[in-house]
């Protein structure tokens, strides 16, 4: 939709995780979202890139935020449709928590006490649960479609937002490619970099968030500003974590009115020169 639009077409660049599928897996410890993120600003300016909108969910939105942190003057926009597990704003006296950003904290401790069992296994023993599941296409089918009817705008049934060819494709990236450990890993390397900011600390590059209503535990927009230069918020009554693959309209028409205002200035400044 973004790339084949007949009146604005984007240049969509997608590159895969390191040890996700189509990327090498990483051979040596190390490869966290920081480090993927200096490797995709310099495949960017390899393709041609000097200046790029960068957008991501879950581990993308990581990474695509490290991007626009660490490396600003190449990121000219930050779209995400998920803020980071591992995101921590500096809080002090001078800005205590209000009473949402409370109520969110707790909400997302019930959240991982509950439903992160995934997340601690994959974060702490990704080798041994890699084997079992390199081991069974059926293993590996259950681990990651029950994530996908769980985290998903579904109502419980999966088949109501995904067909079985899509789910098997899914599954069947990761068995033929034998990455479902080394993608694991990224959790346990997130885990030991996390996204931490310290006093005075930000990202000041303009973010648009896009927050769909499975989306979950999504922060509020306050939690969000503390680190984030958060210049539009969309909130949709449907959707949930896959929000490319479950709302495709709903995201690519967000992205693109989020990314207009930016995409007409460079337009202007390269007419300028």
């Amino acid at each position: 939709m973004l790339a084949h639009s007949t009146s604005d077409p984007f240049h969509v660049v997608v590159p895969s995780l390191p040890g996700y599928a189509f990327s090498e897996r990483p051979s040596s410890p190390g490869m966290n979202t920081f480090r993927t993120a200096d490797l995709w600003v310099k495949l960017m300016r390899q393709l041609g890139y000097d200046r790029f909108v960068a957008q991501g969910g879950d581990i993308g939105a990581n990474v695509s935020s490290v991007m626009a942190w660490k490396q600003p003057e190449y990121v000219f926009a930050l779209h995400l449709n998920y803020i980071p597990g591992s995101y921590r704003p500096w809080v002090d006296e001078a800005t205590p928590l209000r009473p949402e950003e409370i109520a969110f904290k707790h909400e997302a401790q019930n959240w991982y006490d509950e439903k992160g069992g995934y997340w601690h296994v994959q974060a702490t023993q990704p080798q041994t649960l890699g084997f079992a599941l390199n081991d069974s296409p059926v293993g590996l089918a259950a681990w990651l479609i029950d994530k996908y009817r769980d985290w998903a705008d579904c109502d419980g049934v999966v088949e109501r937002r995904f067909t079985h060819d899509e789910l098997l494709t899914q599954v069947s990236l990761y068995w033929f490619t034998g990455t479902i450990a080394s993608s694991c890993r990224m959790y346990l390397e997130s885990r030991k970099a996390p996204l931490v900011f310290r006093r005075g600390e930000r990202i000041e590059v303009p973010c648009g968030v896009l927050h769909l209503a499975k989306e979950e535990p999504m922060p509020p927009r306050a939690w969000v500003e503390r680190a984030y230069n958060v210049i539009r918020w969309t909130q949709k009554p449907m959707g949930g974590h896959f929000a490319a693959w479950e709302e495709p309209d709903v995201f690519a028409t967000d992205l693109r009115e989020f990314v207009a205002p930016f995409r007409n200035q460079a337009r202007r400044e390269t007419a300028a020169v």
